[in-house]
């Protein structure tokens, strides 16, 4: 009789352990790949784009980290060679570095023996061309910036358009299931599109910030070789 209780009772126990595991939820994951998959084609135009910012952003950081690396004494050396006479060395000390720097300097030294102003027209149009050269790819970034938004929320607008059509479709036997795909195209490409665009943003203000930097050392080596240019003048006129 004993016996027949306790497997009476287990089963008992087993059938409620069952039902109580039927009721309670599981919980279920899926990866960042299986979430972006759910935002439909608009993802793959988004994950596009953000190989496209990672891309300029680390070609345009390589080219201003190059173009930064330059002797200190640059100047000091080229100044020690022009009061020497010795304009060859300064040109060859110039083609040492591959900077911005170096080449406007070096195009002023070609050019000298001519009128200063000439000489000046030369150099500046030179760092021109070299901060054009820099610049190059930075307004496809501000593109990113600003279009990766709103491709997200225009997934947004069809996603809600596909969970309202599920909604007429399935007339009074409305599912939350229906609408699943509508919702996660709305939610997800937003997100999206919010995170290619905050990078491509801030990737943009820092190259920009980093290329301003360089210009104003361009100019601030312009205005010390104009000068230099001046000094041998002046102590003749002394």
């Amino acid at each position: 009789m004993n016996m027949l209780f306790t497997l009476l009772q287990s089963e008992l126990e087993g059938a409620v352990s069952a039902e109580v595991a039927q009721v309670i939820p599981q919980e279920q994951s899926f990866s960042l790949i299986q979430m972006a998959s759910k935002g439909g084609w608009l993802m793959i135009v988004l994950v596009l784009l953000s190989i496209a910012a990672i891309y300029i952003f680390g070609k345009k950081w390589w080219m201003i980290s190059r173009a930064n690396k330059i002797d200190k004494n640059f100047m000091r050396d080229i100044r020690d060679y022009i009061h020497e006479g010795k304009i060859k060395s300064a040109a060859m000390l110039c083609q040492r570095y591959d900077s911005p720097i170096a080449r406007l300097v070096e195009k002023g030294i070609e050019r000298i023996g001519r009128p200063l102003g000439d000489i000046q027209t030369s150099v500046e149009n030179t760092g021109n061309v070299e901060v054009a050269r820099l610049e190059r790819g930075l307004p496809f970034l501000a593109t990113i910036a600003g279009g990766a938004p709103m491709i997200g929320f225009l997934g947004t607008v069809i996603g809600m358009v596909q969970a309202f059509f599920d909604m007429a479709n399935a007339g009074n036997n409305i599912d939350i299931t229906l609408l699943s795909n509508g919702i996660y195209t709305a939610m997800i490409t937003t997100v999206g599109g919010l995170i290619v665009g905050i990078l491509a943003y801030f990737g943009y203000n820092y190259l920009t910030s980093r290329i301003s930097d360089l210009v104003f050392r361009m100019e601030s080596a312009t205005i010390d070789f104009m000068d230099l240019l001046h000094e041998p003048a002046s102590a003749e006129e002394e």
